[in-house]
């Protein structure tokens, strides 16, 4: 059973913390709470992207695929963190794919309604822009760490 969040649940969570609230009832309406059972795969990589997660509870894990190896696991996300980034750009594609690792509690917002919303208001539009340009910088210096884990720095120090 799915039912429509409040703002003030959206103000709860850090990525939302300090938006106005006339911004956070509008994302609110064009969100639904939903409960994924363990297994269940939120998206594909290379499928649409057609709305993002706020996670509440559980764990969701970020997969890509690699020819011979299979789908690997490159990031977990866990409560009060954004899963879903691709929505912003065309071509609305997923650039990877999505599992919950264990049940859980999430806040879809439908991308297609966020994006029209963010024409109409580019304020708000810059406002989350900003917020995921700032999700996306924390990926990338993660996966740069796991990287560097993995392969080691390269000769020279330079990376």
């Amino acid at each position: 059973m799915t039912e429509r969040p409040s703002g003030s649940l959206l103000a709860a969570n850090g990525f939302f913390r300090g938006m106005p609230a006339h911004y956070l009832d509008g994302l609110a309406a064009v969100a639904r709470t939903e409960g994924l059972r363990a297994g269940h795969r939120l998206f594909d990589e290379g499928g649409p992207a057609d709305r993002f997660w706020l996670i509440r509870s559980g764990r969701v894990v970020l997969d890509l695929h690699a020819p011979a190896r299979g789908d690997l696991i490159i990031e977990s996300l866990g409560p009060g963190s954004v899963l879903g980034w691709s929505w912003l750009f065309p071509p609305y594609e997923w650039r990877f794919g999505a599992v919950a690792a264990e049940p859980v509690n999430a806040i879809a917002f439908d991308a297609a309604a966020v994006r029209i919303r963010c024409a109409a208001d580019p304020a708000l539009g810059y406002e989350l822009t900003r917020r995921f340009a700032a999700v996306m910088l924390d990926r990338l210096q993660n996966t740069r760490m796991r990287l560097l884990d993995l392969y080691g720095a390269p000769a020279g120090g330079a990376w």
